[in-house]
């Protein structure tokens, strides 16, 4: 439940906290700190591919934008495009792709709040150079994310 203390609120078209990682594009719409933890809310822009792994905390829903994608939810692939919404849940495996590279924008949507941190996270470590497997690594630790390929 929302913190007493949570008030709704609006972000514009250009609002949200941006950030850069690898030539990729997040925007937090909606933070831990602005639903009391409820939810998290992250555009994610242009993106690569997301490779098969498990949260243990966060249930995952991503609502398409832009693009063709497809998600992978515990083996089955299920096509995605501008309207559709596809939910993980925790602990099971899923990964995303696009169909054209680095093309569209989805919405993913995590309960509780916090898994935004992630994203912060992978914007600071490429302010200091670290691009890559192991970066993901670590921040899967941090954030309890097995990584599965």
């Amino acid at each position: 439940m929302a913190s007493s203390r949570t008030r709704g609120h609006k972000v514009d078209v250009d609002g949200g906290e941006r950030l850069a990682y690898s030539g990729m594009e997040f925007v937090i719409r909606a933070s831990a700190e602005s639903t009391g933890g409820v939810l998290s809310v992250v555009e994610e822009i242009n993106g690569v591919d997301t490779p098969t792994h498990v949260h243990a905390k966060e249930d995952e829903l991503f609502y398409v934008l832009e693009g063709e994608h497809v998600f992978t939810i515990d083996g089955v692939e299920h096509h995605a495009g501008p309207g559709d919404a596809v939910f993980g849940p925790r602990g099971v495996p899923h990964a995303q792709r696009r169909v054209v590279p680095r093309t569209g924008r989805t919405l993913a949507m995590f309960t509780p709040a916090g898994f935004e941190e992630f994203f912060r996270d992978l914007a600071g470590a490429e302010g200091t150079g670290s691009i890559g497997r192991q970066t993901l690594e670590q921040l899967g630790e941090k954030y309890a994310v097995t990584w599965l390929t």
